[in-house]
């Protein structure tokens, strides 16, 4: 007998054998059964629990396709940067926090964008001294590429005027050689590298406060991805396991391995998708380049104010290292921004793919993660070598003005998701937060409108690339479960599959577009269990 009924309501099950359902039955964690009131409240028992929906849309449980989970639950302790809207309010808040941090203690924040002040200045070792000379300080900027640190946190770090780049990462100066306090890929693991590392304790506590929060935003599945460098790995997996032996993962994760612990992988026999229904390694992560707005991603024209990025992994090592996933049966799951990048990357899979002797079979798809700029005669190339395009909606509206700078109108294939699709690609949606808002629904407004949520611009970014709400809504979830190698437990409301649902306040199919962002969540069910209920 199903051990939970939710009737009377509007099913978008993605299911084709089920398109007028309006009703659900639950038992022990997984669908029994879809279709009419009167049939599926037939099964219940007296022990059933019925919810009348009240003709409320339903959803599969969304997943977020590429967060930095570990991290972002880290960062809601921190100083949260993303809606300050001038360096002087980053100043006030970095004081603020240092005359509440004891002498010597770190003092950390996410999340500041210069490119919405004005002036659009970055923040410099002198800026952050004013403020906190006392206290080591560091503060991400919103993508994570980039860094500003403080003298005290400098010197800790024994970075100075004779200090050399390191691989892969930059050391900004001044006039006279010394460094600026900004730090540019790599180079922020100099500063990372002598930061206290958390206690078990408040990762653990930080976990599980951030999957209540991501609850409320209907997401029952992360693929909790690695930053640049790998240190995030070992205690971000040990955390998973620690939950997961204490029965307290409520999300479907995938966790994604460094790209530096390859050789480790597959000497442990380690494979994409060992783990449970609620716990599986995913592939590794690696990247090809940084980021447009620290103008380090890797492009086949320069900028318009200079340069034109860099790769950050050589591509010979990255063609070793997929070609060596890909035989042992791990995906490779790599971070690309420039066209420039992805070129050079569809040409690595296009050698690789197919031609491994003696393949293990995946668990799951190679991906590439991004694919924000693309040159036109690489975005029918995906589809066919098998390759997700892991994306984020969200960027696409808060960098239209990033990209009209930077690139001008090659930005009309910028975020091309029409394209992308058009040719075949299976597209996964995520908001690789803390870089952007982890609310699925801003997502899904982007895609299907490419506007700002005051509209601008009239008629949407390149209007061409535009989606419909049931495609985006796919890449939430059948996109991400095929990406995950999971599209027979989880992405529809099937029965025999996994029973993680959404209900929502309002039809995201019927309602003006720019009206999608406005969605809540009312209630969310994972693994049969009501885990979010905005109404009671």
């Amino acid at each position: 007998m199903p051990n939970l009924i939710l009737y009377h309501g509007k099913l978008h099950t993605q299911d084709a054998d089920y398109p007028d359902a309006t009703a659900i039955a639950l038992r022990d964690g997984r669908i029994l059964a879809v279709g009419r009131d009167s049939e599926i409240r037939a099964l219940a028992k007296t022990d059933t629990e019925e919810i009348d929906l009240e003709g409320r849309r339903v959803l599969p449980g969304l997943t977020d396709s590429h967060i930095h989970f570990y991290d972002w639950s880290l960062f809601l302790e921190r100083i949260q940067l993303d809606d300050v809207a001038s360096l002087a309010e980053v100043q006030e808040l970095v004081h603020k926090t240092a005359k509440m941090t004891g002498p010597g203690e770190w003092v950390i924040g996410q999340g500041w964008n210069e490119e919405s002040w004005d002036p659009p200045k970055m923040p410099t070792r002198s800026d952050l001294d004013a403020v906190a000379p006392d206290h080591p300080v560091i503060i991400w900027r919103k993508d994570l590429h980039l860094a500003s640190v403080n003298s005290l946190a400098l010197k800790l770090a024994n970075i100075s005027g004779a200090t050399p780049d390191p691989d892969m990462g930059v050391i900004e100066r001044d006039e006279f050689g010394n460094p600026n306090g900004i730090l540019k890929e790599l180079a922020i693991n100099l500063v990372r590298d002598i930061m206290p590392q958390p206690s078990e304790m408040l990762i653990d506590n930080a976990m599980k406060n951030a999957m209540m929060k991501i609850h409320q935003l209907g997401i029952t599945g992360v693929h909790d991805m690695r930053i640049m460098g790998g240190e995030d790995g070992p205690p971000a997996l040990r955390a998973w396991q620690r939950l997961r032996d204490a029965d307290e993962v409520r999300l479907r994760a995938l966790v994604m391995l460094p790209g530096e612990l390859l050789d480790q992988a597959v000497s442990l026999g380690l494979q994409s998708g060992l783990g449970d229904e609620f716990l599986r390694i995913g592939g590794i992560k690696l990247f090809s380049d940084g980021a447009t707005g620290a103008r380090t991603s890797w492009m086949l024209e320069p900028f318009a104010d200079g340069g034109s990025g860099m790769p950050l992994t050589p591509m010979n090592v990255i063609a070793e290292k997929v070609a060596k996933a890909d035989k042992a049966g791990i995906t490779a799951t790599i971070h690309s921004i420039g066209d420039r990048a992805n070129r050079e990357l569809l040409d690595v899979f296009s050698e690789v793919i197919g031609k491994n002797e003696n393949q293990t079979s995946l668990h799951g798809r190679h991906r590439i993660e991004h694919v924000q700029h693309s040159h036109p005669d690489d975005l029918g190339r995906l589809g066919p070598l098998d390759l997700v395009a892991s994306v984020q909606p969200l960027h696409l509206v808060e960098d239209i003005s990033m990209v009209d700078k930077a690139i001008g109108d090659r930005g009309q294939w910028t975020y091309a998701f029409r394209d992308l699709l058009d040719a075949g690609t299976i597209l996964a949606f995520g908001s690789d937060c803390p870089v952007s808002s982890p609310n699925p629904f801003l997502g899904i407004q982007a895609a299907v409108t490419r506007q700002r949520a005051d509209g601008t611009p009239a008629g949407g970014w390149y209007p061409s690339q535009c989606l419909t709400v049931e495609e985006a809504v796919h890449g939430y979830t059948m996109g991400a479960a095929i990406a995950a190698g999971v599209e027979n437990d989880q992405g529809s409301l099937t029965p025999g599959k996994l029973a993680d649902l959404i209900v929502l306040d309002q039809d995201i199919f019927s309602i003006p577009p720019l009206e999608i962002a406005k969605t809540q969540v009312d209630k969310t069910v994972f693994n049969g269990d009501v885990v979010f209920d905005r109404l009671s």
